[in-house]
Parts: structure tokens; sequence; C-alpha cells
């Protein structure tokens, strides 16, 4: 008989937490999923310090789980709501009102996290959806790689995870302990995403803590091996996942994509704007579906506008990576699971040309 969520909720029940109550009376099990013999979930503290006082409940909580008839393995995840309480500063006379500093995010100035064995972190973000920003990661990771990189890439655009999809990869990741994760090796890439441990068709619907503590445990609990970089596929826009990466973990820089539309441009500057507040340097601009050729009539066409992205990066004094053709090609190459990069198509020469002023920038 398989273990249904009722059973793991009635098994956490007894897990008793520092205060009094159970994780269950306390409602701090969060994002829970019971899945042929695995089961995962987050427990949910109200600050940083809370959180480091459950590592017992949640070692527990692990053993009572995968106590359950048909577990094979355990997952728990801890996250905090909101951040640790911050030391009053000492009284300083003074003849008129304080000076408060309006506007701080309260993760700023916290110690930033190194990854073992990753030496560059590269985040690529994006203002807004639709510009083609997981075709350009994907590829990009592929042609690091054939350029003598070694790569990772983790999907962690978690509510529209694509990289599975274009890099031709299906198979769940392995855990052996219930703890760490075995990543998969797709065209000299190391990848993850979240969509490899969900139905293809299941939505996620997650609120902040929930997505922040997916994210760290795919940055933390993945065994990533020496990488030279680790390219992560943003979500579109400026929310929790871009503040968790940036104010967390020591990123070396960004790569920001559109296309040269005015619109597209308009949210582009957006994100341009969040990875500078995040201290986050942006490494370059790059623009995507930047011309358009016809393949019958050989027409070249610039359908969303010419130039703009490299127009903007030369009017903030930001490098600009490179142009990337709006192709068939290419939308066939990411739809059939082999990213035209990993090919030796005409179509994979731009990556390769943005892969080597990458490396030459990172390595200067």
């Amino acid at each position: 008989m398989s273990t249904t969520r009722d059973d793991v909720l009635e098994a956490l029940e007894g897990v008793s937490v520092p205060g009094g109550g159970t994780l269950i009376s306390r409602d701090m099990v969060r994002a829970l999923v019971v899945e042929e013999g695995m089961v995962r979930f987050v427990i949910e503290a109200e600050t940083p310090d809370a959180a480091r006082q459950l590592a017992d409940a949640r070692k527990q909580a692990e053993s009572v789980v995968g106590a359950l008839s048909g577990v094979s393995r355990v997952s728990v995840a801890l996250t905090a709501h909101g951040p640790a309480p911050r030391k009053p500063a000492p009284a300083v006379p003074q003849d008129g009102p304080p000076s408060l500093k309006i506007g701080r995010h309260p993760t700023q100035g916290e110690g930033k996290q190194d990854l073992p064995g990753i030496k560059r972190i590269i985040a690529i973000g994006s203002g807004k959806g639709g510009v083609g920003k997981s075709t350009v990661a994907s590829n990009l990771a592929v042609a690091l790689a054939r350029e003598g990189w070694r790569v990772g890439l983790l999907d962690a655009d978690i509510y529209g995870p694509s990289q599975p999809k274009m890099m031709g990869v299906s198979k769940r990741p392995a855990s052996p302990d219930g703890k760490t994760i075995i990543p998969l090796q797709a065209h000299g890439v190391t990848m993850i995403s979240i969509g490899l441990m969900l139905k293809e068709d299941e939505a996620v619907i997650w609120r902040g803590p929930m997505l922040m503590g997916a994210l760290q445990q795919l940055l933390t609990q993945v065994e990533w091996g020496q990488l030279d970089a680790l390219l992560i596929d943003m979500p579109p826009g400026t929310g929790d996942i871009q503040l968790t990466l940036c104010s967390k973990f020591n990123v070396a820089g960004a790569l920001v994509v559109s296309t040269p539309q005015d619109v597209a441009l308009l949210d582009a500057r957006k994100a341009l704007r969040a990875f500078q507040t995040l201290k986050t340097p942006v490494l370059g601009l790059i623009e995507n579906m930047s011309t358009f050729v016809c393949p019958k009539c050989g027409h070249e066409e610039h359908i969303f506008g010419e130039g703009g992205v490299r127009k903007e990066a030369a009017r903030l004094e930001l490098p600009f990576l490179g142009e990337l053709p709006l192709a068939v090609d290419v939308r066939l190459a990411g739809d059939g699971g082999v990213p035209v990069a990993a090919t030796d198509s005409p179509l994979a020469a731009p990556y390769r040309r943005m892969a080597r002023r990458l490396i030459e920038s990172c390595t200067a």
C-alpha cells in the first residue's frame, strides 16, 4: 500500500518544534509532494534563526516520513518566511530626529554564499517573457561547452521550466540519500530543472518562500562538480528568484536578453536596474530575434526593429555580446531537444562567437 499525502501529514503531526506545538499545528509544512515513493516538502520558519533551531525537527521529519510504507526517498528543505532580526544600533546622543534609510532591502549587507567547485555563477535574465531568454541560455551553455568550458545549466524559471525540452532530457534526477541530487548530462552540459521533478502538465503554485526554498535546494543540494560557469535561466521580470539569487549567493554577473523592440527594451531596462540595485555586475546585453531572413527568397527583414539593444548597450556603456537571428531552424532544434549550438549549422556560429566573447571578458 502506497503512502498518501494524509499519511505524511499525520506522521508530521508527531514532530514537535521549539516553542511548543508540532510542524502541522504550527502550519510550517509547505509544497508537500508525494509521488512514486518520493516525498518532498519545505519546512518554513518565521526567521533564519528560527529555521536553524529546526535542524533536529527536520531530521525527525525525514525519519518518520522515511519509515512510512512505500517511501523510498525523502527530501526536506528548511526556509524562512522573513529576515533575521537586526541587532539594535547603539544609542547615539543627538539633538534632531533619527536618520532613517528607507527602501533598503533587509537581505542587503548579509554574507553571500559561494558554491563549492563552481568558479562563477552567471544569471541570464530578461525584463519580459517571449524574448527567447531560455533559447539563448541553452544554446549559450552548449556553445561554452564546445569552447572548452565545464558548464552547468540551472533552469530557475520555476513557473515555466523549458530547459528539459530544449536540452532533450526527461529522466528524473537520482537522489541516492534523499538529500543530494544527481544532475543530468546533455550536449556536454551538466543540467537540472524543477521541470524534471514534476509531471509534464503539473502547475507550480507556490508563493515567495517556497520559490526561495526550491532555488536554494537546486543550488546547494545538486552535485555540480567542478564547473567554470553555472548559467542560471531566470524567470522573466524582477521577482523573488532574482532577489534570492543575487542577495544570498555570489553571482559573478548577469546577461540580459531583449529583442530590439521598444516595448521589450522598456522592460529590459527594469531588469538592468534590478541587477544594479542588487549589486550584480551586468556582463553584457544580447539582442535576440534581431533579423529574419526568408528561407525561400533570402529577403532580410528587421521585424522587431533594428539595433535597439546595441544602441542601449552603448548608451549605458555596457558590453554588447551580439545579435541572434530569428530562425525557424533554431526553434525546431530547441523543440527537438538538440540546441542548434550543438550542431554544425551556420546558425550555431553566432552563439559560438558570443561564447568566446563571454569567456574573454570573464578571464581578462
